[in-house]
């Protein structure tokens, strides 16, 4: 396996001839490896699971909190999903030398919009051991060689999962450079990963807002920044109100440290009377903490004393855990405005029976994934039918939302002619 013991420059300049290779291979080829992958990572589980409980162990008398240990942790559970995941990649159509769209011209040339892999992929992400394997398969699948930098958090996890993905793959046909991981060598080595532009075609980071500021200050290669998730459900005065606490409560209480669980509850002032004490009630029976404005708490009868006053860092924070805030606000225009303020441009969602508001609000707010009538936990490669992610991006460019094995390719202009010669 491809660690430190070689430089970092040395590991990419190998994904680089690896990735030559992997573009044009066939896909029979890298989905073979892929199902050797899969069938590796179950054969292999207890390994897995040794190495993984070595990193919970160290997180634990470190004092992680729940929701990091909740993201560190694997389970038999948990890895077969992660198998099957991968199973679901090597399912998907193979998106290198599709053809986007093509035309001729009026002097005879045939030109199509061809997708090609980027080539080199790093990947640089905290505590989810899981994301090796998701990841790498997404690579592979669209023809890409990822070089992969984990949290020292879960080293033995992501060692361990490296190891079984890149020896299937090699033994399936596969470059020995397709997946290679770095150690974790500190700031150092990130700095000098996010500058290999000659060897590395994209950096994808996936974590808190002090990994996004330490590539921000030193990147040479581009970067799509899988970023945070303060993500809102706005209940509208027309919504169905069981509808509202179910998706309201899934959205934060299903799997709360994650990056599309729900941070902000906001409630239009006209139903807010009698939806606030239903829904308040239902979220501290599933352990939540409740930071409130001075509207809500006015509303929440016999549970306003054991609420917390919201402050305005409140708003703006990802919590990644069973804390929620909660507002009341007087229109659809009034949500937007919040949502567009202090929303990271994840994932959004209304509550409502209005065409008009939730016509509003799609168009209006500023987010990868704005839903109706749904809960944001929906914001997810393998929900959105593309077998898993390699992250959410946030941005505008290139890639929005779940970052897919179609997102992981550029394109390039075949032009095919009779001799034609430009006057």
């Amino acid at each position: 396996m491809a660690t430190t013991t070689a430089s970092v420059a040395e590991i990419c300049a190998a994904a680089r001839d690896a990735s030559r290779v992997l573009g044009r291979l066939d896909s029979g080829t890298r989905d073979r490896a892929l199902e050797a992958m899969a069938a590796a990572l179950e054969l292999r589980a207890a390994e897995i699971l040794e190495a993984n409980e070595r990193d919970m162990e160290a997180g634990r008398e470190a004092g992680l909190d729940a929701a990091l240990l909740d993201r560190l942790s694997l389970t038999e559970e948990r890895i077969a999903g992660i198998a099957a995941d991968v199973r679901a990649i090597a399912a998907l159509p193979d998106p290198v030398g599709e053809t986007i769209e093509g035309h001729r011209l009026p002097n005879g040339l045939d030109v199509r919009k061809v997708r090609v892999p980027l080539g080199v992929i790093a990947v640089v992400y905290e505590a989810r051991p899981n994301v090796t394997i998701d990841c790498s398969a997404l690579c592979i699948k669209s023809g890409n060689a990822i070089v992969l930098r984990g949290s020292s958090i879960a080293a033995h996890s992501n060692a361990t999962l490296a190891a079984v993905a890149r020896e299937a793959a090699v033994a399936a046909g596969l470059p020995e450079a397709s997946v290679s991981i770095l150690a974790g060598g500190g700031r150092d080595e990130l700095r000098e990963l996010a500058t290999q532009d000659q060897y590395v075609d994209l950096v994808i980071p996936r974590g808190g807002e002090g990994l996004k500021a330490a590539l921000k200050a030193h990147a040479t290669v581009p970067v799509i920044y899988a970023a945070s998730g303060n993500c809102h459900v706005f209940v509208d005065e027309t919504a169905d109100l069981d509808a509202a606490v179910a998706i309201t409560v899934n959205a934060k209480v299903q799997r709360p440290g994650v990056c599309n669980a729900a941070e902000t509850l906001l409630v239009h002032a006209r139903i807010a009377p009698e939806f606030l004490p239903r829904v308040l009630r239902a979220l501290r029976e599933s352990g939540v903490e409740l930071r409130v404005d001075g509207r809500a708490r006015s509303l929440a009868g016999d549970l306003a004393d054991s609420l917390n006053e919201a402050t305005e860092e409140d708003w703006a924070t990802e919590f990644l855990a069973l804390v929620m805030a909660v507002r009341v606000v007087d229109s659809v225009d009034e949500a937007i405005d919040h949502v567009n303020r202090y929303g990271s441009g994840h994932s959004e969602a209304i509550v409502t029976g209005s065409v008009p508001a939730a016509q509003a609000f799609t168009m209006g707010v500023d987010a990868a994934c704005v839903y109706v009538n749904a809960s944001t936990r929906f914001t997810d490669g393998a929900q959105f039918g593309m077998g898993a992610e390699i992250g959410n991006s946030t941005q505008k460019l290139h890639a929005r939302g779940p970052i897919g094995v179609r997102e992981l390719c550029t394109f390039k202009y075949v032009a095919e002619g009779a001799g034609q010669v430009r006057d």
